[in-house]
């Protein structure tokens, strides 16, 4: 009797210490969903959204705070993504949001006009514009997402926004619009 007792004891113990560890070693952190839908996103984190980077919108979306047509920078094509993933219905991009440009735009700074105001460092969400306070600014290139949000706080309009000019540093393949959805038979012969 009491070598049963001591061999349910020392089971349940060996399967409490599993089960624990198992509880440790496979956390899953955050939410799961919140992931898959931020890696969709184009983390340009330019905050068209009405949120402060492409994280919080994608937590909005989880909960259902907001829709998936409020990205610009990603337009129909994330939508479509996103309408795949959560499987609802795409929805055109929202006109408030703002528009999506097919061509990859970046700023640039006229020299000659900049002020040096610092208005658009501030307003940039991704600190791609440098300078300082009555001198003139620049754009690191690299780094500008295109989002537009510099414009509207220049005083002396002095910001363009151009085409990212293609190269074979930034050119893509574009993927077929065909892809996935060609059912392949396959026979096989006995």
């Amino acid at each position: 009797m009491l070598m049963a007792i001591l061999v349910m004891v020392g089971l349940a113990a060996f399967f409490g210490a599993l089960l624990g560890y198992a509880a440790i070693k496979f956390k899953v952190e955050g939410d799961p969903i919140t992931d898959q839908i931020d890696q969709l996103l184009p983390q340009t984190q330019c905050g068209q959204c009405s949120y402060p980077g492409c994280r919080p919108y994608a937590e909005a979306i989880a909960k259902g705070e907001i829709g998936i047509n409020h990205c610009p920078p990603g337009g129909d094509s994330t939508i479509q993504a996103l309408a795949d993933l959560l499987d609802v219905e795409p929805l055109p991009l929202d006109e408030e949001a703002g528009e999506h440009s097919d061509v990859p735009l970046v700023a640039i700074i006229r020299e000659e006009t900049c002020i040096g105001c610092t208005l658009c460092i501030q307003a940039c969400p991704v600190d791609a514009i440098v300078g300082a306070a009555k001198l003139m600014h620049t754009v690191i290139a690299d780094e500008c997402t295109g989002c537009e949000l510099c414009l509207p706080p220049c005083p002396v309009d002095c910001i363009d926004m151009i085409p990212v000019p293609q190269s074979t540093d930034n050119w893509v393949w574009p993927e077929p619009a065909t892809l996935g959805k060609i059912p392949i038979k396959i026979e096989v012969k006995a």
